[in-house]
């Protein structure tokens, strides 16, 4: 079997739902270790991350991703227990086989096969890893960033292994993703008898024209890099359950995917300013999970693009789409940040799945990237 494939299946077979490791960085870290990578391991609340590094100079290439997964579903959805890996029909199933347990396997089999054939490398290679990114990731990869910021550290180039892959292998890489940030809004108005209104005040009538409003603003047109900032409504709710009864409140929650047209406190003030012009009482809790990076193109993204044609004679399209990664984190500390991996049409779905046949590809561009940027 392809050394890729093997490990990718020894990692499938760890229950790792998140935050739970569930042994897959040992596997990792063992096999690091014994080509020379010194390992810190950093644990957070019941998280586990380490921080891996082989060479002292820079530049330093950093592969970073996540061996949790998100859960299973309804087990009797599954063709197969999501833990036992199991190939069908040219694809190799299992929880996590995209996201991102062949990304991991690719990252050590393709760093094995450098280190073996240049062991006087340039630079530093460094692995980033943590089991907090499919949850809160309040106690992952940021707690490591956070470790290597205080230590005055920085990273020159770091490729997320987020499968990035649309319709085959190689397609697209992810040079930026957009913020993200959520609004929690209590709009008040007075309870009272639903045949007697002019004794209350209905919250839910008073938030209808700012909600529509919201709705239709055009918060920018984005740029060459990233679509249009979006607003979007999550949830909506307000009442007591009867019929009888005009509510004394209605809760609505919402989230900005917002370029870098955008600051946080632009937008912000532009919600308040619509609330205030349509002259509600409210209270309003803001929530940031993410700031929008972008990597221009460059060195790294001109060596992985290299990789990628080399491997699959496939052209990439550079792309912003998509939700959130760790590598807003990681873009404190690293102007270069990168995403790339596997097709993602079955991620987070019951009967996940990667092809067989793009398992060591992965392997393969990842090991012509450490080349390309690290070769003696």
């Amino acid at each position: 079997m392809n050394p890729t494939q093997l490990l990718t299946e020894q990692l499938i077979a760890c229950h790792s739902v998140t935050p739970v490791d569930g042994g897959c960085q040992d596997l990792m870290i063992e096999r690091l270790e014994a080509i020379g990578f010194v390992i810190e391991r950093l644990h957070s609340n019941g998280v586990d991350n380490f921080w891996a590094r082989r060479g002292t100079e820079g530049p330093i290439l950093c592969f970073a991703g996540h061996t949790d997964v998100v859960p299973t579903g309804p087990l009797t959805d599954w063709h197969t227990d999501p833990f036992v890996p199991t190939i069908r029909d040219g694809h190799l199933f299992g929880r996590g086989a995209a996201d991102m347990k062949a990304s991991l396997a690719g990252f050590v089999t393709a760093i094995e096969k450098f280190v073996a054939e240049c062991p006087n490398h340039k630079g530093s290679i460094a692995l980033l890893i943590t089991s907090d990114e499919e949850g809160v990731a309040t106690d992952g990869t940021v707690k490591i960033v956070d470790m290597l910021e205080a230590r005055g550290e920085r990273i020159d180039y770091c490729i997320v292994g987020e499968p990035t892959s649309s319709k085959v292998c190689g397609d697209t890489i992810k040079n930026g993703r957009r913020g993200s940030m959520s609004g929690q809004l209590i709009v008040k108005g007075v309870q009272g008898h639903i045949a007697y209104p002019h004794l209350a005040k209905n919250p839910i009538h008073l938030i209808a024209p700012a909600l529509a409003e919201l709705a239709t603003t055009e918060w920018d047109k984005g740029n060459d890099y990233f679509p249009p900032t979006s607003w979007q409504s999550s949830n909506i709710k307000g009442g007591t359950g009867a019929t009888n009864v005009i509510p004394g409140t209605v809760e609505l929650l919402f989230n900005f995917r917002f370029s870098t047209e955008q600051t946080v406190a632009g937008l912000q003030k532009r919600v308040h300013d619509i609330l205030d012009k349509h002259e509600l009482t409210y209270d309003l809790e803001w929530s940031i999970s993410g700031q929008p990076f972008f990597t221009a193109p460059g060195e790294l993204s001109e060596a992985l693009t290299a990789a990628i044609v080399a491997e699959t004679q496939i052209t990439p399209e550079l792309s912003t789409t998509g939700g959130t990664s760790d590598g807003r984190f990681i873009a404190r500390i690293c102007k270069q940040v990168v995403e790339f991996g596997p097709i993602n049409a079955t991620i987070h779905k019951i009967n996940e799945c990667v092809a067989v046949e793009d398992i060591p590809k992965l392997s393969n561009i990842y090991h012509g990237t450490l080349q390309r940027l690290l070769g003696a």
